[in-house]
């Protein structure tokens, strides 16, 4: 029988790109999620009854303990941007990673691959980074041999990054940008599903890897950037990072009275993360003890910016048009 590979949170933005990965390998894949209607369309990523999506509850002993037992591989993406009810950072990213590698230990599993982020730091005063190192230090308790990977922002098909700021362009001739110096080393989900898939066929040692693109860039460049795939002009504006505080307190304030229907483009706590850099660190393993070359930006986000250009598909069909000289 092929092995089986237990992912929680499988059918997000990463976990989707692991479970495909590990289905063409030919492992059989529980997509572990609370929303098991929301996570049908990775049944395709195999033949039938390869994929499965299974409800769990992060939050729960039982769910957890579940939905892993007889896994070989348990890979645990979950993790939040931002709290909402009982999804706190301490209850998911803490208690949550914890729950996961303590259930992983106790049901004999074979590996674990805990995901994380960069920036992830016990000292930090943004509450996201504390809790993201407070499970790392839960999951090392338990777990010893566990492969800890922190990728820097993730860019992709889908992702929230570039899609969000892409589609203010839509609406707003400004971009206000939070800590547009702050450097970033943007890395392609699929690269980063393929260093998880790695570990999981136990081609990774045991230890933390820190995942980044090839390139550094400010925010600001990282904007500059995407404004020129989508053929758009827009005023950047850097905010104040007191003022950009203030506007996520009231946004969040808004969100909440409205009942989720006003929107919340930054929450306080993020702004406390856009004030340090999220590189790759000196003298820890990369992609480079992976064997993987990490793909550029510039590779990748014309394949799905396009949408956001002023003719979407058609724009380079009207340029090509420009050029054409009538005799």
């Amino acid at each position: 029988m092929s092995k089986l590979v237990t992912i929680y949170g499988g059918s997000g933005f990463l976990g989707r790109q692991i479970a495909r990965r590990m289905a063409k390998r030919g492992w059989r894949v529980r997509v572990a999620v609370r929303h098991v209607n929301d996570a049908l369309f990775v049944r395709p990523y195999g033949v039938v009854g390869q994929v499965e999506p299974v409800f769990c509850n992060i939050r729960d002993d039982q769910t957890v303990r579940d939905v892993m037992r007889g896994a070989d591989v348990v890979v645990n993406c979950i993790g939040i941007l931002a709290e909402k009810g009982r999804n706190t950072f301490g209850a998911v990213q803490e208690e949550g990673a914890e729950r996961v590698a303590r259930i992983s230990r106790e049901e004999g599993v074979g590996r674990l691959v805990q995901i994380s982020a960069i920036g992830a730091d016990a000292e930090s005063s943004s509450e996201y980074s504390r809790t993201k190192a407070a499970g790392e230090a839960a999951v090392l308790e338990h777990r010893p041999d566990a492969v800890i990977m922190r990728p820097s922002i993730m860019f992709g098909p889908g992702d929230s990054f570039f899609n969000k700021f892409a589609d203010m362009t839509l609406f707003s001739p400004v971009l206000p940008l939070v800590g547009a110096k702050t450097k970033f080393q943007p890395v392609y989900v699929d690269d980063v599903a393929h260093a998880v898939e790695k570990a999981v066929l136990g081609e990774a040692s045991s230890g933390i890897y820190e995942l980044g693109g090839p390139d550094v860039s400010t925010f600001r460049e990282l904007m500059k950037e995407m404004l020129g795939v989508i053929r758009r002009r827009r005023l950047m504006l850097p905010l104040p990072f007191f003022l950009a505080r203030i506007l996520a307190f009231f946004a969040e304030w808004g969100h909440t009275l409205s009942l989720g229907i006003l929107p919340q483009p930054i929450t306080r706590d993020q702004c406390e993360s856009l004030r340090s850099d999220n590189i790759v660190h000196d003298g820890v393993k990369t992609f480079a003890d992976l064997g993987i070359k990490p793909t550029a930006t510039e590779a990748v986000l014309p394949e799905y910016l396009w949408r956001f250009r002023p003719s979407g598909q058609y724009l380079a069909i009207k340029e090509s048009a420009r050029n054409l000289h009538t005799e």
